[in-house]
């Protein structure tokens, strides 16, 4: 059992940055691969990152690639998402989530067993 909660989520301005983080807790953190969702309001949740226990695969979705960076440390049980040039598409609760597939970055929201609470992501134009 793995409990995440995420935080760092707030309203920036358009090209802004946010570093969002999620904290683990409970089995042992570096057996999951990690992986950062979004949700924006009447759209279904979608992958944004992820990466393996080991950091050394990672993903990104297109239309984040060269503006958000996903890293770990397994020392402090802890996942982030570097944000920069945020753009008023980004707003979305953010979701960060745990698979048990450590050895790969997993794409898909059915391969992840937990799930933190989500955080707010406002970007304003």
């Amino acid at each position: 059992q793995v409990q995440l909660v995420e935080s760092g989520g707030g309203l920036v301005q358009a090209g802004g940055s946010l570093r969002l983080s999620c904290a683990a807790s409970g089995r042992a953190f570096s057996s999951y691969a990690m992986g950062w969702f979004r949700q924006a309001p009447g759209k279904e949740r979608e992958v944004v990152a992820s990466i393996s226990w080991s950091d050394h695969i990672t993903y990104y979705a297109d239309f984040v690639k060269g503006r958000f960076t996903i890293s770990r440390d397994n020392a402090k049980n802890t996942v982030y998402l570097q944000m920069n040039s945020l753009k008023p598409e980004d707003t979305a609760v953010y979701y960060c989530a745990a698979a048990v597939v450590a050895s790969r970055a997993p794409r898909r929201e059915n391969e992840y067993s937990y799930w933190g609470q989500g955080t707010q992501v406002t970007v304003s134009s």
